[in-house]
């Protein structure tokens, strides 16, 4: 099953592509998707949006998995995040992907089985389990990554206790 996870954000959207056979992990890909401060809106919607078309395309992945917005303070930021992770969203759709959504909890528990896990653990959970040379950076890549770990485990549970999975 090849997986994009996908850390949504307006400057940077973190992009982990893996395969997931037989408990283990292959890392295909991860990177990230950048826009400018002085674009206009709608032309960093616009990059977004192509860019993730393009990783859709070039690896027909099996599902996206992306992590649903937290945010407790500034307002504008959380409305530019927002319209970007529509964008992906609508990519993703657009190419018939199925979408899973996790919370940043879901993400730390099944990464590190501990739910108030900090950045520094999870990004030394997913060079582990990715078996990386480095923690991957950018760390909005190291979050896509760990994304895509939280759904190939969560399938993996589904599957085990009968729920239907994606595709």
């Amino acid at each position: 099953m090849v997986i994009i996870g996908i850390d949504p954000g307006y400057a940077i959207v973190g992009i982990g592509v893996v395969e997931y056979r037989g408990n283990k992990f292959r890392t295909l890909e991860y990177s990230a998707i950048t826009t400018p401060a002085g674009m206009p809106t709608v032309e960093r919607l616009k990059k977004i949006y192509t860019e993730m078309t393009s990783y859709l395309i070039k690896y027909d992945p099996d599902a996206v998995a992306i992590e649903e917005l937290f945010f407790n303070s500034n307002q504008k930021t959380a409305i530019n995040v927002a319209q970007a992770r529509g964008v992906l969203l609508v990519a993703a759709a657009n190419a018939n992907v199925p979408i899973c959504e996790y919370t940043p909890l879901q993400v730390k528990q099944a990464v590190t089985g501990y739910g108030r896990a900090d950045k520094k653990q999870i990004q030394q959970m997913v060079k582990m389990l990715l078996g990386l040379n480095a923690i991957p950076k950018p760390d909005d890549a190291a979050d896509a990554l760990a994304i895509a770990i939280c759904h190939a485990h969560s399938r993996k549970m589904n599957n085990m206790l009968g729920v239907n999975g994606v595709r």
